[in-house]
């Protein structure tokens, strides 16, 4: 009487979409594969294998923040249809960011991290809690990632 509910796909018909692969299934021995719902769209994974599929194993759930921060390739920005895009892996993924000046500040942090990241390979003996620069970018990546 009020009306259909919609149900979470099963176990074997969840799917994701890779770059080279295009659809892959979690295998069924990871632990994630029971999980039918995740709150991000994106996976990380450690293994991928091919049988009567594509399967990945070895996966987690990434939100949006930690995949744009530390996932590879440049952070791109742009104007499309009204909206302010961050693009990664040179437009594969893509968020749409709340504003011009959110975009623009996700994207300096990003490259600011990009650079102590850098400095502490230069230079291993960096403590990066006790320098200034360094505590503040962690501080404020952490603030981000935890309350988003």
């Amino acid at each position: 009487s009020t009306g259909a509910v919609k149900m979470q796909p099963k176990a074997e018909e969840l799917k994701f979409i890779t770059k080279n692969d295009g659809y892959v299934h979690i295998h069924p021995s990871s632990v994630n594969y029971q999980t039918r719902h995740f709150e991000s769209p994106y996976l990380v994974y450690h293994e991928k294998i091919k049988t009567s599929r594509v399967f990945i194993r070895d996966c987690s759930m990434v939100s949006v923040y930690p995949l744009v921060l530390l996932g590879g390739g440049q952070v791109h920005m742009q104007l499309l249809r009204g909206d302010f895009v961050i693009s990664l892996d040179d437009g594969w993924i893509r968020f749409v960011a709340a504003s011009h000046q959110v975009g623009e500040l996700v994207k300096e942090l990003r490259c600011e991290l990009d650079q102590l990241l850098q400095d502490k390979i230069k230079n291993p003996s960096m403590d990066l809690c006790m320098c200034p620069r360094g505590s503040r970018i962690i501080g404020m990546i952490v603030k981000l990632v935890t309350t988003q």
